[in-house]
């Protein structure tokens, strides 16, 4: 198997992360109600779970997964969230990616496990305030106003951020195995067992 990306598959992880980000984005429109908010990476697991999987079913090379989960903290960068995110977006793709690789992409385990830990990086849009507080609330006070960002400030605290990574790592769990019921002969195709 030749190890390296070529131009389809990067081709396939821009389809990917579009399709990714659109999902995520509007999976993301439930935290138009903080408490809500706190559900969001959970949920994001378990939907986007099944995209995330079809893509580790079609692109089994080195680099792919970290290229595909990293452009959505970069997007969202871009979009003015703050280097945090994208700090924490990095670190948790170079992690899944590395679980990704322990079966040299065939244990269908290891890949739930990545799918798992590359679900928690939409902890990252929450985990900003306790890092960067005032800037992101700064930031969210303008652009949704003081209620909402006074009632995101009070949800995320330390002991909720560890129910909310815990949320999203057994949301990208589920959402594995949802993938590989849905997609079971694209599994089998490539033999992920």
């Amino acid at each position: 198997m030749d190890n390296k990306l070529k131009v389809k598959d990067l081709v396939t992880i821009g389809i990917f992360t579009v399709i990714y980000f659109v999902g995520m984005y509007l999976l993301g429109m439930i935290g138009m109600i903080p408490i809500l908010f706190a559900l969001w990476p959970t949920l994001n697991g378990i939907v986007m779970g099944v995209v995330v999987m079809l893509f580790m079913a079609k692109v089994q090379k080195p680099w792919g997964l970290f290229i595909m989960g990293v452009l959505p903290s970069v997007i969202m960068f871009a979009m003015g969230h703050t280097i945090v995110l994208l700090i924490h977006g990095v670190l948790v793709m170079l992690a899944a990616e590395f679980i990704r690789r322990k079966d040299n992409f065939q244990s269908f385990p290891a890949t739930a496990l990545a799918n798992g830990v590359f679900s928690m990086w939409a902890c990252g849009s929450l985990v900003q305030i306790l890092f960067v507080r005032d800037t992101y609330l700064d930031m969210t006070t303008t652009m949704m106003g003081e209620e909402y960002a006074t009632g995101l400030a009070n949800l995320v605290t330390v002991p909720n951020m560890a129910l909310i990574y815990l949320g999203a790592f057994a949301g990208g769990i589920l959402g594995a195995f949802l993938g590989k019921k849905m997609l079971k002969k694209h599994f089998e195709k490539v033999g992920i067992a």
